[in-house]
Parts: structure tokens; sequence; C-alpha cells
């Protein structure tokens, strides 16, 4: 069953290849989203696949999104909610968790073997959603290790002939690889040697592919992904590697952070539409990676 009908309108954890949430530049301004659980759920109305992004360790956001979520399934939405947070090799692991205790969300999380980088506190509960109201619960990751192993080795590391041909991997535009290379360098604080970065953009590229093929089975019931903002980008996220009918049903939308002196950022443009929440505390990752590369952090 798809999502209600009216109006048409998706930290850094470092080398582990968990979402990057840095975007380039747009040019066209994008429709921007009150940060409010309706407003959000409204957006999302009448289309089937709802690409939802984050900041993973902001907790407005995750708030925010599971408000929106709740309000679609009190009104009589059942999509699919498919998860970043599990990797795809789990889905039996899921789907044993649920036949043994169909109410238990930190059973199934434990199960699933849910990485422990992820603040799980914000996951549970569209978890305890999903079993509450009987929604598919789509482990739809490429694990680290296939991430690593498709950086270190290429293409043929996982995807077979005909799938490189399709996807037409081996022939990709220029600017698409270009993009994706920065977005990892930003999300890295620029501080990756830049022969490592085509490397770690076709890993991302990759897990992007296993995302977009995830929600396919959903298509007609409809189905919610929850992903880093960089994972729903238009421009090279998931929406790039969505087939034809997922792409004319779907909509990406960002929860970006407020910035510290721009009211609207530049990456709102690389979504169908945006939600500007106000930013996390954190400490600032840069310099915990520039111990890590016993590097001085960039000012």
């Amino acid at each position: 069953m798809p999502l209600p009908a009216p109006a048409r309108l998706t930290v850094v954890l470092l080398i582990a290849f968990v979402g990057l949430d840095a975007a380039g530049a747009g040019t066209t301004a994008s429709p921007r989203i009150e940060a409010d659980g309706a407003a959000l759920a409204q957006a999302m109305r009448g289309h089937r696949v709802v690409l939802l992004g984050e900041v993973h360790d902001n907790a407005a956001q995750h708030a925010l999104r599971l408000a929106a979520v709740r309000r679609l399934l009190e009104q009589g939405a059942r999509p699919a909610l498919a998860f970043e947070q599990f990797d795809r090799e789990r889905q039996s692991d899921i789907d044993r968790a649920r036949r043994a205790r169909p109410h238990d969300a930190a059973y199934l999380i434990a199960e699933a073997k849910g990485p422990p980088g992820w603040d799980w506190r914000y996951y549970r509960p569209f978890v305890e959603l999903a079993l509450r109201y009987d929604l598919p619960i789509v482990a739809a990751n490429l694990s680290r290790k296939d991430a690593m192993k498709v950086a270190i080795e290429g293409w043929g590391a996982l995807f077979d002939v005909a799938t490189r041909s399709t996807l037409a991997l081996d022939e990709l535009p220029v600017e698409l690889r270009q993009k994706h290379e920065a977005a990892i360098a930003a999300g890295h604080c620029n501080l990756l040697p830049a022969d490592a970065l085509p490397a770690q953009a076709r890993a991302q590229m990759a897990r992007d592919i296993a995302l977009a093929r995830s929600l396919v089975p959903f298509v007609e019931r409809g189905v919610v992904l929850l992903a880093g903002n960089g994972h729903v980008r238009r421009d090279i996220g998931v929406p790039v590697w969505l087939d034809a009918t997922a792409k004319r049903e779907a909509i990406s939308i960002g929860l970006l952070e407020r910035g510290d002196d721009v009211t609207i950022p530049a990456d709102a443009a690389t979504f169908d539409a945006y939600v500007i929440t106000p930013r996390a505390r954190r400490e600032d990752p840069c310099k915990a990676l520039a111990a890590q590369f016993k590097r001085a952090a960039p000012r």
C-alpha cells in the first residue's frame, strides 16, 4: 500500500563508510519544509518511495522523522521501512527474530547485529513502529566488508559483467565521480590523500546501489528509506541508481542543520525538498580525524 495521496510536492564515522552528510552546491532552489512532523508527513504523502535523510547524531532530526512516520501510519499508510543501519546480509536474521519475538525491537536489533557505531536510541523507535504496525523491515546497507572489497578490488569484486554493463559502472560520467570524490574529501575534513578518493567514492556508490536495489520489491506498497543525507542526494546518491519506475515515485528529503552564519545551505538544491533543524552539539570531528592521521586540523 503506497503512502496516502494528496500533494506531490530523502559523525562522520570516518573510514567505516558510514553515510556521508556533506553535500555540494546546487543551482536551483528546492522547497523548504517546515521543521514540523505534520509538515514533513505532508511532503512525504503521495510518494511511494521516500528517501528520508539525516545527520546521524542529530536527535532533533530523528524525533522529527519519527513524528512524521508515525503520523503517516496513524493515517493508514503501511510502507516498508528500509534501514541504512542494517546490512543486507542480516535480512534473514531480522525475519527470524520477528518470528521468534514479534514485538521485541531490542532482540531484533541484537539478532541482526546492528553495528555499535550507530546510536540505536535513535533507530529503535522506528523498529518498534515497524513491529507495531507489522511493516516490512528492510536490511538495506552494503556491509563495511563488501564496501572495502569494492574499494580495493574494483567493481568486479561485487558486480558481474551484466550488472556492470546495465549500470554503466565502467563508464561513469566524470562529473558523477568528481562530485563523489569532493563529498568524500569534505566528509573527511580534506585530510585524505587525493589518491585515496577514487576508491572510497567507488565504495560509496556501491552502497548507494545496494540501498537503491533494496527498495525495488516494495515500490508498489510504498517504502521509506532512513539514511544519511549523502545517500539521498538526487545528484549522486540513491536516486541515481533507481530504475525508471521507482525514480518516478521517489522524493528525496534532506534534513539539514542550520549553519553558523547562513540561513539556507548551498546543498539544499541537491534534494527534492529539505528541512533545516538546529545543529546538534558535538565535538569537532576534524580534530579527532586529524589526530588519527597525526596531522593538524584545517582552520
